[in-house]
C-alpha cells in the first residue's frame, strides 16, 4: 500500500484547511474569511483553533444525512490488511456487515472511526498494523465525504494491552500509581503515543481515571491508578499530558468511565452495575480524576454503562442518560470535547432493551438513547444496520434534532483536525522500527518498573536473594503477551543470567491436587520457592498451594502479578512482593529487586484489607518497605 496521499485528496485536505473566499463586487468592501463566519452555535472542542472550527464547519455543510450519520459510529473490523482478508475474517464481516474486507466495512457505513483487537485478527505485527491503518484511511478518504477516521485502540498497558512486543510494554495504571511519579506517567504516555501514532492509531482509549476503591471490583482492579482519588488525578493527568504531547507523539486520550466504575462488584461487560455512593461521595471519590483530565484538556471522554442513582434516579445506565452526560459532564464540569460511549456490545448497557419473547436486543434504540443523551461517537454497536436505520429515522420523525446529530458531527471532525489526522491520516511504514520498541523507550519503560514493585512483607530477610548457584523453583500463574506465556519465562532468563540455577514448574491460576503435589515433590530440590499469584481469592486451589509450599519451610516469596490484595488469602506468607503486571517488563523488574540489583521503591496505591474483616486494613495505601542492607 503506497503511504502516498492522492493528488485529489490531497488538494481536499488543503482546501478545507484554508479560508473560502466569498465574490464581492468592485465597490463593496472586502468579505470577511469564511472562517468567522462559523455559527456560534458550532462547539469548540479542546484545543482547536478557528482554523479547525472553519474545517468542521465547512466539511458539515458538504456532508449528506448518510455520512453525518456514519461519522458518529465507531466499529471493528476482521482482518490483517484493509482489502485483502482471509476466508474466516471474510465470514465474520458478511455475517455482521455484509460485506468481506475491513475498506468496504468503512466505504459502506461511512465510519467516522475504526477500532482494533487481537480477536479481530488486526494486531499481529507492527508493519502490518500500519499497513492497515493506511490502507483503511484511505478507503475513507476515497469515499463518502472524504474524511479520515479515528482509529483507535486500548493500549492502557498491564492487563489491558492490545499491541504487544515489539511495541514497547509498560506495566499499566496501578503500577504507575505505585511510584507515585507524575513523570513516571507522563512519559509512559508520551511514549506509547508516540508508538501507536507510527503505527496509524490516533486515538488511545486510556487512560482509566477510575478510583478503584472496592478489592472486589471485577473489571478496574489494576486497570486504575488506585485508590486515592487526589493520587488518581495526579497521575491520571500526566498520562493524558504525555499521550496528547504536540508534534508527532500526539494521539487523543480518553479518560474512562465517566462517571466512576471504580465502586462495583459487577463487571458490566456482564450485567448493569449499580454505584450506591451519594452524590457527596461521588464528588469526594470519583470526580477528581475527571476533573482533573478536562483541565488537562483531554479529547474525549468515555461513558460508563452502569447506573448512579444520586446523579440521575430514572434507572438508565449512564451512558444513556442525559442528566449525567449532558446535563452534569458538559454543563456543571464544563468538558467541550467529544463523548465516546464504551463498547454498545457490552450487557450493561444491553439488559434494559432485550426482549425474552423474540430474544432480541434493540441496538437500534440503544444508538438513538446514547446521542440524545449526549454522546458523540457510538463504539461497536453489535447491529451497525439497524443502529444506522434508527439513528436515520430518529433524525427523519423529529426524536433526534438535527442540531444533536450535527454537534456531535462537528465534534468528530474538529477533534480529527485538532489531531492532525486530518492532515496527516497516513503513516511511514519505513519509519516503524526507528519510533516503536527502541532501546531507549524500553529502558524507560524497565525504569518505570522498577519503580512501581512494591515490597509488602520481608519478615525472614529472605531479600534480597544472592541468586549466583541459588537454586530457585519458580511456580505459580504463568501471565501470556499476545498469546505468548511471558512470566515464567522471563523470570527464568533473568534469574539464569545473574548465575542462578532456576526451575519453571507452572502452576496456573486454580492448581487441581496432582499440579500441587508435583510442586510440592519440585520444592524439595530448592533453595528458594518463588510464587506468582493472580487473584488469589477467587482460587481456593492456588491459595491452598501457597499454604502447602509455606509449610515445608522452604523460604517462599509471593509476587502478586495482578492485584496485590493476595497476601489476605495467606498472610502466613513471610515476603511478599506486588507487581501489579504479568507482562515481561514487570518480570525483569522484580528479578532485579529481588536479587538486590534495584531497590524496592514502590508503595500500596490501594489498601489490603483484612479478609476476615474487609473493613479494617491489613496494610494501607502508601505502605511499603525497603531493604536494610
Amino acid at each position: 500500500m503506497s503511504s502516498r496521499v492522492p493528488s485529489a485528496i490531497a488538494a481536499a485536505c488543503l482546501v478545507t484547511s484554508a479560508l473560502i473566499a466569498t465574490p464581492i463586487a468592485a465597490d463593496a468592501a472586502p468579505a470577511k474569511p469564511a472562517a468567522k463566519a462559523v455559527p456560534a452555535w458550532i462547539p469548540t472542542v479542546p484545543g482547536a483553533t478557528q482554523k479547525d472550527r472553519a474545517y468542521s464547519w465547512q466539511t458539515l455543510q458538504k456532508m449528506t444525512t448518510e455520512q453525518k450519520v456514519g461519522q458518529v459510529f465507531m466499529q471493528y473490523v476482521y482482518g490483517q490488511d484493509a482489502t485483502t482478508v482471509t476466508e474466516a475474517d471474510a465470514a465474520q464481516n458478511m455475517k455482521l456487515y455484509g460485506v468481506r474486507t475491513p475498506a468496504e466495512v468503512v466505504k459502506k457505513f461511512n465510519l467516522g472511526g475504526v477500532i482494533y483487537f487481537a480477536w479481530s485478527n488486526n494486531v499481529a505485527g507492527t508493519t502490518q498494523i500500519a499497513k492497515l491503518s493506511n490502507g483503511l484511511q484511505m478507503a475513507a478518504m476515497e469515499s463518502g465525504a472524504g474524511v479520515p477516521l479515528t482509529i483507535a485502540t486500548d493500549q492502557e498497558m498491564g492487563v489491558v494491552t492490545r499491541i504487544g512486543p515489539p511495541a514497547t510494554q509498560f506495566p499499566g495504571a496501578m503500577a504507575l500509581g505505585a511510584t507515585g511519579s507524575t513523570r513516571d506517567a507522563r512519559q509512559s504516555g508520551e511514549i506509547t503515543g508516540q508508538e501507536l501514532r507510527a503505527l496509524g492509531v490516533n486515538t488511545n482509549f486510556a487512560p482509566d481515571g477510575d478510583v478503584n476503591v472496592n478489592p472486589n471490583n471485577p473489571v478496574i482492579g489494576v486497570r486504575s491508578p488506585g485508590g486515592d482519588p487526589a493520587a488518581v488525578a495526579k497521575i491520571t493527568a500526566a498520562q493524558i499530558k504525555g499521550l496528547q504531547k504536540q508534534g508527532a507523539k500526539r494521539v487523543n486520550a480518553v479518560v474512562k468511565h465517566f462517571p466512576g466504575h471504580g465502586d462495583t462488584g459487577t463487571d458490566s461487560h456482564l450485567a448493569m452495575p449499580t454505584i450506591t455512593h451519594t452524590r457527596a461521595e461521588w464528588e469526594k471519590i470519583d470526580l477528581p480524576p475527571f476533573k482533573a483530565a478536562i483541565k488537562e484538556g483531554v479529547s474525549m471522554v468515555m461513558t460508563a454503562h452502569l447506573t448512579v442513582p444520586s446523579l440521575d434516579p430514572s434507572g438508565l445506565p449512564a451512558t444513556l442518560s442525559k442528566p449525567i452526560m449532558t446535563d452534569l459532564l458538559r454543563g456543571e464540569l464544563g468538558f467541550k470535547g467529544l463523548v465516546v460511549t464504551d463498547s454498545l456490545a457490552m450487557q450493561g448497557v444491553r439488559d434494559m432493551f432485550y426482549d425474552p419473547a423474540t430474544k432480541t436486543t434493540d441496538d437500534g434504540e440503544i444508538a438513538v438513547r446514547a446521542l440524545l443523551a449526549g454522546s458523540d461517537l457510538m463504539e461497536m454497536s453489535p447491529n451497525q444496520t439497524a443502529a444506522t436505520k434508527a439513528v436515520t429515522e430518529a433524525l427523519a420523525s423529529g426524536r433526534l434534532p438535527q442540531r444533536r446529530l450535527d454537534e456531535a458531527v462537528v465534534r468528530n471532525l474538529q477533534t480529527k483536525s485538532v489531531r492532525g489526522i486530518t492532515t496527516k491520516p497516513i503513516v511511514n511504514v519505513s519509519a516503524i522500527g526507528s519510533i516503536v520498541g527502541t532501546v531507549a523507550h524500553q529502558d524507560v519503560a524497565d525504569r518505570v518498573a522498577d519503580h512501581s514493585i512494591t515490597l509488602v512483607k520481608n519478615s525472614s530477610g529472605t531479600l534480597p536473594l544472592k541468586p549466583k548457584g541459588t537454586k530457585i523453583l519458580v511456580t505459580g500463574y504463568n501471565g501470556a503477551q499476545n498469546g505468548v506465556n511471558v512470566t515464567h519465562e522471563t523470570l527464568k532468563a533473568e534469574l539464569d543470567a545473574l548465575g542462578a540455577a532456576t526451575t519453571v514448574k507452572t502452576a496456573g491460576a486454580s492448581p487441581d491436587a496432582a499440579t500441587r503435589q508435583a510442586v510440592l515433590d519440585a520444592a524439595k530440590d530448592t533453595d528458594v520457592v518463588l510464587f506468582t499469584s493472580y487473584n488469589a481469592a477467587s482460587y481456593a486451589n492456588q491459595v491452598a498451594l501457597v499454604k502447602a509450599l509455606v509449610a515445608t519451610g522452604k523460604p517462599v516469596v509471593v509476587v502478586a502479578t495482578r492485584n496485590p490484595y493476595d497476601i489476605n488469602q495467606f498472610t502466613e506468607v513471610s515476603t511478599y512482593l506486588a507487581s501489579y503486571s504479568t507482562n515481561g517488563t514487570s518480570m525483569g523488574a522484580v528479578s532485579r529487586v529481588i536479587t538486590g540489583l534495584r531497590k524496592p521503591t514502590g508503595t500500596l496505591p490501594v489498601s489490603i484489607p483484612r479478609a476476615d474483616d474487609p473493613a479494617s486494613d491489613l496494610y494501607p495505601i502508601g505502605y511499603g518497605l525497603r531493604y536494610r542492607r
